[in-house]
């Protein structure tokens, strides 16, 4: 064994530390260094780079942020592989690295590096070929991470001028192949780019499948790339949670719970009629709404089942459906295509206990919000599209016999929400989830009354808290 190579046994517990993300980023930092060799295991692939001294295990490692593994298993430090990097030759280029930090801070559904491999092969991508990437991650409204390919493009042209600095796994075993001219790809520039993307992880559906039939590929293998079945939600906040509470037994939970969701959390309580109304005027119209991927209201009050008594206690209240109207796509346009979520908890006050109205009518959402409406005319989605309306009611007796008890039913959202591995399934299946253990806290609790789940929704993609 040479001073470059290491022991076989040093290769299986690499193998047995990594989880299978981190070996496939570890398979493609490779693909240049054994292009013959990037379907096969981890084990396999290292211990052939280990014999043709190629393997620098400590830059892999370190690719992947695995710091705790370079001072364990190589006892060296993050600094050191980095002082080496500055000074030697680097095995893994920097292409690749960029595209593993891209794969990082996308959506992990579907593999982006499963994408590139394929699109590699049809000759699409490549280091000095990054513009149908860059696009895609313009369409998805990841600008910082366009900004990075930029990046990457300026100091590759100023390190090689107008030469590529490396070459992709396909060109090292087919060396006549150039990355100078471009392949068939005279329809695909003239497409049109601008697409209605509603907020989602959609990549140029069209132009990829264009290009795939061009190429005679296989459809499904780059297939992989469009996220079209999932609603994108990536902004950091992910939305504004809107919380009012009337009652005044949930705040606090809802509160800590979205913002560990890393949503921005907004929390009111006690409103009247007249001062929630003025609430939801005021948060349609926050211009931020633009950046952020979705919205989420969450209300508890007495009421009928069709609307909230506020603090006013009088009959009729504020109708719900006026509620879910403020935030629909032709009121608030910079929600259009985005999953607008309402959880509503309706302490229900009998029809002879409530007051006669003595409430000033209320102006409803008569004005438009008046940003940019382009948008709305160049878009097919329909304005009440993307709604998720859960309602859960019970008698308003409850709060008599426990005044200070939370709601069983936002207890337990926020319950499964809070567990990471729930936050992995789409909210509809959470949601089933939150109804069998709502009906089952009815069987068992026979002196208390029923709580009763309402869940309507026009949804159109699946939605996920976690990536």
């Amino acid at each position: 064994m040479t001073k470059s190579q290491v022991s076989a046994a040093l290769i299986h517990q690499i193998e047995q530390e990594l989880d299978e993300d981190e070996k496939e980023m570890m398979i493609f930092l490779c693909r240049d260094l054994a292009p013959d060799l990037s379907n096969v295991d981890i084990r396999e692939l290292l211990g052939v780079l280990n014999e043709t001294g190629r393997l620098g295990l400590s830059e892999l490692l370190y690719r992947l942020r695995r710091y705790d593994l370079l001072r364990r298993a190589l006892g060296t430090e993050k600094t050191a592989v980095e002082t080496d990097l500055a000074r030697n030759p680097r095995a893994v280029s920097d292409y690749r690295v960029l595209m593993v930090e891209i794969n990082e801070e996308l959506d992990k559904k579907e593999s982006f590096l499963a994408v590139v491999c394929d699109l590699e092969k049809l000759n699409l991508v490549a280091p000095d070929q990054l513009d149908l990437i860059e696009d895609c991650l313009q369409n998805i409204h990841r600008i910082d991470l366009k900004k990075k390919i930029q990046k990457y493009k300026c100091e590759a042209l100023s390190t090689s001028g107008s030469q590529p600095m490396y070459i992709n796994a396909l060109q090292a075993s087919l060396p006549n192949l150039t990355l100078i001219d471009p392949p068939f790809s005279s329809g695909i520039q003239n497409m049109n780019k601008e697409r209605c993307l509603n907020g989602q992880h959609a990549i140029q559906t069209e132009l990829v499948h264009t290009s795939i039939q061009e190429s005679g590929a296989n459809s499904l293998e780059v297939k992989k790339m469009v996220y079209d079945d999932r609603y994108r939600m990536q902004s950091r906040p992910l939305g504004v949670c809107l919380i009012i509470d009337c009652i005044g037994n949930d705040v606090d939970m809802l509160e800590e719970t979205f913002k560990a969701l890393s949503f921005e959390v907004l929390c009111y309580r006690y409103l009247s009629v007249e001062a929630m109304n003025q609430t939801f005027h005021e948060v349609a119209r926050l211009q931020r709404h633009r950046d952020y991927d979705s919205f989420i209201c969450i209300l508890v009050s007495r009421g009928s089942p069709h609307s909230i008594f506020c603090t006013d206690q009088t009959f009729p209240g504020y109708p719900l459906d006026r509620v879910k109207k403020f935030f629909t796509g032709d009121s608030c346009p910079d929600l259009l295509g985005k999953p607008k979520l309402f959880f509503i908890q309706s302490y229900i006050v009998p029809a002879d206990q409530q007051e006669p109205t003595s409430l000033l009518e209320v102006d409803g959402n008569e004005q438009k919000i008046t940003t940019n409406n382009r948008r709305l005319r160049n878009c097919s989605i329909p304005p009440v599209a993307d709604i998720f309306w859960s309602q859960c009611k019970v008698d308003v007796s409850l709060l008599e016999r426990s005044p200070n008890s939370p709601s069983y039913y936002l207890r337990t959202l926020a319950q499964l929400l809070r567990n990471p591995l729930n936050r992995k399934l789409p909210l509809l299946d959470i949601h089933i989830e939150l109804n069998s253990r709502v009906y089952d806290w009815n069987r068992t609790s026979d002196l208390q009354p029923p709580y009763s789940l309402l869940l309507q929704h026009t949804l159109r993609k699946k939605l996920f808290f976690s990536s």
